[in-house]
């Protein structure tokens, strides 16, 4: 019952703010737009589109407003004062009461808040879908004091979460039952992957978590900086981190008028998503602007800021390998290869044509290179692929939807920053340098290393365990002795061999671990 009342008020929201009105108007139809007015009649719509449709997401909840999130970074699909308007969703949702924050802060760590900071600001620097951000000073054992940001969890998200979920589940298998074409989609599966990254959203220790392994992964970057987390201040409602100071990455002129390389800048995001997804197979999943900040300190200037770790995308390394492929294959324009791969991946049938689905390919893909960035739109792309892929029964992959999300948002930054970037010639190179490292000699030495202790252990017992073997094994009495004694020289010839072969072996590993470790210090 609670889904259906839960489908009424998303229609009574729509109706409300007038959004059937600017879907009636979005065909250009001049009967529709009468239509359109018909049903205006007797409600207030005066209010400009994009502030409608802004208000309409707000009001519908968490789940909504990401979807606005998203829709904000496609300034080449939507108009400018639309994409204007959802671009405010992105940091500037209306925030909660600042005393239900302070009561659920003193909850989580049992202490008035005035004892756990030296000073909190009470009025919230950001407020998002999912939780809001207050600066504070905290003072350490040392009684040094250190600017933090606290991070608050929105109360009763959770209950409004589980309304939405279980109306989107239900839409989900009337999509599946009503038209056979979508079910290659995955409907039900997609809803499913959505409803696992927002109950991890909801645990603040596990978005904490999250970001301490982002920090160690990019360590070595010198490109992004991600807060510290303060462990003994970390709660499932609220975590405490360092401070980050930056501009917003959204305000390209303040940062050009700070001297920020700008194209540089927009290269550097390109390498910060990729090195993410195929060298850790963990990557920040939801880059809009509002979660990005450049740093203009002159200790790290250019640099990005990452923030807001809630959801969180992870790859398998089949996953990586089948993805980084497909990338290189696309970048060199070898078709053929992009349609074997689908079919050896199982996303299409194996009785498919290669030749057929490789035209297909060719004939979406290759008006789109040699352009700049401004020039091509990815969402445009993979419509036409979506288009094209029905004929062949494409079947859509759940578990990589956060990266085709990601890849849309990754191309909208792109877009802000340097319309004429070209992100295929930017991404090539690191694409096929990852590519040599898992094929390469590099490759073998890493997996020898990471093996080295199993084959440590299992040496000294290889000898004995074969000459067990060899005394068990059935024997022809029939034989004469020569050929025992022939045998057993063989068999000592033979445990000789594998003896000084695995102390070779061994001293090998030792050597080898000698060098990594100077290589590594």
């Amino acid at each position: 019952m609670t889904r259906y009342l839960r489908g009424v008020f998303i229609v009574w929201v729509a109706l409300r703010y007038g959004l059937d009105e600017l879907v009636l108007n979005s065909f250009k139809r001049p009967w529709l737009t009468s239509v359109a007015r018909v049903l205006a009649f007797g409600r207030d719509l005066r209010a400009p589109p994009g502030q409608r449709l802004r208000l309409a997401l707000e009001r519908l909840g968490p789940i909504f407003v990401k979807f606005g999130q998203v829709l904000s970074t496609r300034r080449d699909l939507l108009p400018v004062e639309i994409a204007d308007e959802l671009a405010q969703l992105q940091d500037r949702v209306p925030p909660f009461d600042s005393a239900v924050a302070i009561a659920t802060i003193e909850r989580a760590f049992r202490r008035p808040v005035d004892t756990i900071f030296a000073s909190f600001e009470r009025e919230p620097v950001a407020s998002a879908s999912i939780a809001q951000v207050h600066f504070a000073t905290l003072k350490d054992k040392h009684g040094q004091t250190h600017d933090v940001a606290v991070k608050v969890l929105r109360p009763g998200m959770l209950h409004v979460i589980e309304k939405d979920l279980s109306l989107m589940r239900m839409m989900a298998a009337w999509v599946e039952r009503l038209s056979g074409d979508a079910k290659r989609l995955k409907p039900r599966e997609v809803v499913a992957e959505f409803d696992k990254y927002l109950h991890d959203e909801l645990d603040l220790v596990r978005e904490a978590a999250n970001a301490a392994q982002l920090r160690r992964n990019m360590a070595g970057l010198s490109l992004v900086l991600i807060p510290e987390m303060m462990w003994d201040y970390c709660h499932p409602e609220v975590i405490v981190m360092e401070r980050m100071v930056g501009v917003p990455i959204s305000q390209v002129d303040r940062l050009r008028q700070a001297g920020v390389d700008i194209p540089q800048l927009a290269r550097d995001g390109v390498t910060i998503f990729f090195t993410q997804v195929f060298r850790d197979g963990f990557f920040h999943a939801d880059m809009h602007p509002g979660n990005i900040q450049v740093s203009i300190e002159p200790a790290t200037f250019g640099r990005y800021i990452s923030l807001d770790f809630g959801i969180i995308g992870t790859l398998t390394e089949y996953d990586k390998e089948y993805l980084a492929q497909n990338f290189t294959a696309f970048f060199r324009r070898d078709y053929k290869r992009v349609a074997q791969l689908h079919i050896e991946s199982g996303w299409v049938p194996p009785e498919t044509r290669v030749d057929e689905l490789e035209s297909a390919v060719r004939t979406v893909c290759e008006p789109y290179f040699d352009r700049p960035l401004k020039e091509i739109s990815l969402g445009l792309l993979l419509m036409r692929l979506f288009q094209t892929s029905r004929r062949f029964h494409v079947e859509i992959q759940p578990q990589l939807v956060l990266l085709q999300k990601t890849l849309l948002n990754i191309e909208g930054l792109g877009r802000q920053l340097d319309p004429d970037l070209d992100l295929w010639n930017t991404a090539k190179p690191f694409l096929e340098k990852w590519m040599l490292e898992q094929v390469g000699p590099q490759k073998l030495i890493d997996e020898l290393r990471d093996q080295a202790p199993r084959y440590a252990k299992m040496l000294p017992d290889l000898p004995r365990l074969l000459h067990d073997f060899l005394q068990h094994r059935p024997r022809d009495d029939r034989r004469d002795v020569r050929d025992l004694l022939a045998e057993q020289k063989r068999t000592n010839r033979l445990l000789q061999g594998l003896i000084y072969g695995g102390l070779g072996f061994a001293l090998g590993l030792i050597v080898m671990q000698i060098v990594v470790r100077i290589r590594l210090f």
